[in-house]
């Protein structure tokens, strides 16, 4: 859609966006993938595809560095575990390529779904308001 929040680049180049998607129950923070045609969510050590999504639309947003489970105050809330533990959007550097995730906060991490995994990033990116 327009006004899309882009949130990295995959490894061959395409554009990823800011997003939510449902898995096994929960609403997670997600990797929209236009040239993939669905979204990516990272749960129990997998990438899983999500068919049902939502894509972020704002022209209000930023990124802000944090590290090991640290949240900035204007974060946004992007989904909830099942616990009810609140996770947020988030993008970490690997194998050259930003990628988009969720911020766990009790894990210390930012999780990001890639060729086929999840994979933990103690040093990230966090989606917040301005």
């Amino acid at each position: 859609p327009y006004e899309a929040v882009e949130a990295g680049r995959d490894s061959d180049g395409g554009k990823l966006y800011a997003g939510r998607g449902y898995h096994d129950g929960e609403l997670l923070p997600a990797k929209i993938a236009p040239h993939y045609g669905h979204a990516f969510v990272p749960n129990g050590g997998r990438e899983h595809h999500a068919h049902d999504f939502q894509v972020l639309v704002s022209n209000h947003v930023a990124w802000k560095h944090a590290r090991n489970g640290e949240i900035p105050h204007e974060a946004v809330v992007f989904g909830k575990t099942r616990d009810g533990e609140d996770l947020f959007m988030g993008r970490a550097w690997h194998h050259g390529a930003l990628i988009p995730g969720k911020v766990h906060p009790s894990h210390g991490c930012c999780y990001i779904p890639y060729a086929g995994d999840e994979h933990r990033h103690e040093d990230y990116e966090v989606l917040i308001l301005i």
